[in-house]
């Protein structure tokens, strides 16, 4: 035995090889997958920030809305906030919101 291994000039054999090969290559992919692991972690708790940050700016920037008047009844508050959000999104001008608040209103 120690003779061939002398006759080979100390190289490993093809078996050798093709095992050490197998075992950088298993070393790799394993480091890759935890490399990758962790980039997604950091990544998705960056998107969860950022949404965070965008959940608090959406709701600083909605004006606090004042309690309903008692004798409203269920009706007239749902028509009031649909009112409220045509008039938000520029469907109907001031002049209309107000008209249509007042004939909700009884007014």
């Amino acid at each position: 035995m120690i003779g061939r291994r002398l006759a080979r000039g100390g190289r490993p054999g093809l078996i050798g090889t093709a095992a050490r090969t197998a075992v950088i290559a298993g070393t790799a992919t394993a480091v890759s997958g935890r490399v990758a692991n962790r980039q997604m972690q950091h990544h998705t708790a960056q998107q969860d920030a950022a949404r965070e940050q965008d959940a608090a700016a959406r709701q600083a920037a909605q004006p606090a809305q004042p309690p309903a008047a008692p004798g409203l009844d269920d009706e007239a508050v749902s028509q009031l906030e649909r009112l409220g959000a045509l008039h938000a999104q520029g469907l109907l001008t001031a002049e209309e919101f107000a008209a249509a608040k007042q004939r909700v209103l009884g007014g």
